[in-house]
Parts: C-alpha cells; sequence; structure tokens
C-alpha cells in the first residue's frame, strides 16, 4: 500500500539535499562527538555515511521488506562499529536520527502538495507510518550493533590488559619472573593461572618467581587461586618462589588455612633471585 515509484523517484533527487540541509541544523555550537568535528575529512565522512543512510532509506517506498532490511544491514552495522559514533553518546545519535526522520515526513508532505488531490489520506497516513515504522526498526537495530561491539571492544581491551599485567618474563637458566601488580579479582586471578601455565610451558620455565608486592588488595577466592597455581604448577614440574607477601594476605592466607610448608618464600625479589644465583 505505501509502495509507490513516484515518490521514490522524488525522494531519491532529494537525498544529496536532505544531507546537506541536516548538516546545516545541527547547531555546532551545542554539538558533541561526531557532529562537532571541525575536520574536514571527518565532516566529509559523516555527509557521505548520511547519504548512503538516504540512498538506503528511499528503497522501503519500492523494495520488500526483508530485502528492504538485508540491503540496510551493511549500512547499520558500518555505522554502529565506527570510531567516530562510538564515541559520540548514543543520546545524541538518536536525536539526529529523529531530525532525519523529521526531514522525511516534511517531504512527505511537500510531494502530497505537489500532486493535489491525486493520493487518499490512507495513502499519504501509510507512508508516514512507514517512515516512522522503519525508523524505530533501524534505530533500534543499530543500537543493539552498537552496544553489542562496544561490549566485544571492551572484553577485548579487558583481555589485552589482563594480558599485559600479568606476564611471565623469561629469565636465564629456565627461570621466569611474574610480577603482579595493582588489584586483582577472581576474573583475574582465573586468567592469571590460564596464562602463567601456558607461558610456562611455552617458555619452557622450570622455576618461577611469583612477586607479589604490587598488589594492592587481594580476597580470600584470589588468594585461593594463588595457592592453587602454586600447587598445579608442581604437577607440571614448575617450582615457584613467592615474594613481596604483604601481612594483610598472609593473614588471609592463614585464615584460610592454606599452607606455606611447601612454598618457597622471600621477603623480597631481589633475594629471591639472588638466592638461585
Amino acid at each position: 500500500m505505501h509502495r509507490d515509484k513516484a515518490l521514490h523517484s522524488f525522494l531519491m533527487e532529494k537525498t544529496w539535499q536532505l544531507t546537506e540541509d541536516w548538516y546545516q541544523s545541527i547547531d555546532k555550537s551545542k554539538a558533541t562527538g561526531v557532529y562537532a568535528s571541525t575536520n574536514p575529512k571527518t565532516i566529509e565522512t559523516l555527509k557521505k555515511q548520511n547519504h548512503e543512510f538516504h540512498e538506503h532509506f528511499c528503497e522501503v517506498f519500492v523494495t520488500e521488506e526483508s530485502k528492504f532490511l538485508k540491503d540496510f544491514e551493511k549500512w547499520v552495522l558500518m555505522i554502529a562499529q565506527d570510531d567516530e559514533h562510538l564515541n559520540t553518546p548514543l543520546t545524541v545519535i538518536m536525536k539526529e536520527f529523529f531530525n532525519v526522520q523529521k526531514q522525511y515526513l516534511n517531504l512527505i508532505q511537500e510531494f502530497v502538495n505537489l500532486h493535489q488531490g491525486e493520493y487518499p489520506q490512507t495513502i499519504i497516513d501509510a507512508w508516514n507510518e512507514i517512515i516512522i515504522d522503519t525508523f524505530n526498526k533501524i534505530m533500534t537495530w543499530f543500537v543493539e550493533e552498537n552496544q553489542k561491539y562496544s561490549e566485544e571492544k571492551l572484553i577485548a581491551q579487558q583481555e589485552m590488559i589482563n594480558e599485559l599485567s600479568s606476564p611471565v618474563i623469561a629469565l636465564n637458566n629456565h627461570m621466569g619472573l611474574l610480577p603482579l601488580i595493582g588489584v586483582i579479582d577472581t576474573q583475574r586471578a582465573k586468567y592469571i593461572v590460564e596464562n602463567t601455565l601456558e607461558q610456562c610451558t611455552e617458555k619452557e620455565i622450570t622455576h618461577l618467581f611469583i612477586d607479589l608486592s604490587g598488589v594492592l588488595i587481594i580476597d580470600t577466592m584470589v588468594a585461593q587461586q594463588i595457592f592453587s597455581l602454586i600447587e598445579t604448577l608442581g604437577l607440571i614440574g614448575v617450582k615457584s618462589t613467592l615474594s613481596g607477601i604483604r601481612p594483610e594476605i598472609a593473614m588471609t592466607a592463614i585464615q584460610l588455612g592454606l599452607s606455606f610448608e611447601k612454598v618457597s618464600i622471600k621477603s623480597s625479589l631481589a633475594q629471591a633471585i639472588g638466592s638461585q644465583q
């Protein structure tokens, strides 16, 4: 009911005008994120992205819905994963979606005025309804993909941080060093255990120095995992030496009933490494 080739042609002729009018309507004094950029290349890319939106959106008036949405997917994913848009608040992006939606509703009225009496109100209402409904679908789709990609990116960054913050450094004579710093929560402790076992095997470490002098906070679960790591290292033939144990960490271990009898302990890393030379 809403498909009309004449309307489609009318809108397609307006795509660049829509883009330029939209960009000029942005209040640069209040804009944030990608919309506030003064970089000519960024502005050019933003306009191109907006124009590509129009080229896809106009097809809603001549294309079957499933194909229309499939063709729109590439644009949605591109914008959802675009660094400039990721650094722009979602509320600001949503506002611009609504501004573009208003442009289309105004163009429908302009088209109707040019064709007085040619279209019944039911058709005009169907056009307005399809614009609002389609914008809702695209906006929801964009938000879902944007959040999904942001979460994946955050997880990847966290994994990189974990890897960089728990490296096994190979020393001479198959010895290695695991310097732990900062706050170790349960999730990071689990990663440390898995990463340390893997790196010790890869680097053929037979004696690992685990330095805790840079650890600020440790809870009971983390203390258990560190001692579990030492036991597991022993099972694969890696001897461990702990150094830099703070009094509060020692108290936590004692309260848990963790035994230090089979663990080599030195007061400092220098002392630990020195004892092996």
